[in-house]
């Protein structure tokens, strides 16, 4: 008889779910994480009492009450409302695109004025058919938008000119005809009280982890421990890359302490021209409105993905996607192991669809 009922390879959102649930339905689960901290990319470092947000920023947002409702549950959550800037040559521009941005750029102080001016650009330009991101993104939003606020950063996050990217990547570009700086549209928006370490500490209580764990140094060691094993990890990496590896985009980040009580006035700052090298400034205090005598911040740098190297982002493109679907494939014919999360799934995901993707995968495995 096998020790456990699941052993749970990830304790990220989508691991920390499932094991939560399994556990409530009276199964017994062992999570093993490769990292020193649970809580996969959500972990946060405590600096000097500033949560900071060690894998990028993570603000909660979702139109789903029942996860909303899911997730305070296990922790409250406050009232930060994501309301990034972007600053192109010292100049600043209120993002998502909307009329305080268009007062910005033009002085336009009307939605007509401002639907005018983003008309006879786009008009001006003549394209038809875009045959690439920068032909797409001109289409939809004129010169001035995509030269000063889209250009340089989306150059900067995928490590390629604009021109050599596909039309795809945007299918849409969010603009809004009000003064509002709310960048998601989302019902609900948030962050824990106390950081995102409080909520995976609760989703895990009572569930056996541990840290530190390579599962591939000694898997067969560990898919002999439990009935079934959920892997939250790289589907090509289970599959000792038989039909080739999948590509990611990765993120370096610099943490620095500062001795002043607030460096940039936001939590989100993005730099959208090119030659800086990072995309934005993270000032994590404001996720939680410290008050701290000190701040820290955090520049960070997207990276294309090596071996050994944290992968965040999948490559959709259709190469990748064409090998995702040989691994998902085999990853069918699977009786005891149950696929999920980012890298299992090679799918871009927010928090609350990881969460959901994992209360799906639970109702599947215990047929309700």
């Amino acid at each position: 008889m096998k020790k456990y009922d699941y052993l749970i390879v990830g304790s990220g959102l989508f691991g920390s779910v499932f094991a939560h649930e399994a556990t409530k339905r009276g199964k017994t689960c062992f999570i093993i994480e490769k990292r020193d901290h649970l809580g996969g990319n959500l972990y946060c470092e405590n600096i000097d009492g500033i949560n900071v947000h060690k894998y990028g920023a993570h603000i909660f947002h979702t139109n789903d009450k029942k996860i909303w409702d899911y997730v305070n549950s296990f922790v409250e959550f406050n009232r930060y409302t994501n309301s990034p800037i972007a600053n192109y040559k010292g100049e600043l521009y209120n993002l998502p695109f909307n009329m305080n941005t268009f007062y910005q750029l033009w002085k336009v102080k009307t939605p007509e004025e401002a639907k005018e001016k983003i008309k006879s650009q786009i008009e001006a330009l003549g394209i038809k058919k875009p045959k690439n991101l920068e032909e797409q993104a001109l289409s939809l939003v004129g010169t001035d938008i995509y030269e000063k606020l889209i250009k340089g950063y989306t150059e900067k996050q995928w490590g390629r000119k604009a021109t050599e990217l596909p039309a795809f990547i945007i299918k849409r570009l969010p603009v809004r005809f009000t003064y509002d700086n709310n960048y998601f549209n989302d019902k609900y928006q948030g962050i824990p009280n106390g950081g995102y370490n409080v909520l995976i500490n609760k989703m895990l209580a009572g569930v056996g982890t541990e840290v530190n764990v390579d599962f591939f140094s000694e898997k067969e060691k560990w898919m002999q421990l439990a009935d079934k094993v959920v892997f939250t990890g790289k589907i090509d990496e289970f599959y000792d890359y038989q039909y080739g590896k999948l590509n990611y985009r990765s993120l370096h980040f610099e943490n620095t302490r500062l001795e002043k009580e607030n460096y940039q006035g936001n939590a989100v700052i993005n730099y959208t021209e090119k030659d800086i090298p990072y995309t934005r400034i993270i000032e994590h205090k404001h996720f939680e409105f410290g008050k701290q005598a000190h701040t820290v911040i955090t520049k960070e740098y997207p990276k294309e993905w090596e071996e050994g190297m944290e992968p965040y982002y999948p490559v959709n493109d259709d190469k990748n996607v064409s090998v995702y679907e040989k691994y998902k494939k085999m990853s069918k014919n699977e009786s005891n192991i149950i696929f999920g999360g980012r890298l299992a799934e090679y799918k871009y995901y927010d928090m609350h669809q990881v969460i959901g993707s994992a209360l799906t995968s639970i109702k599947k495995e215990f047929n309700e």
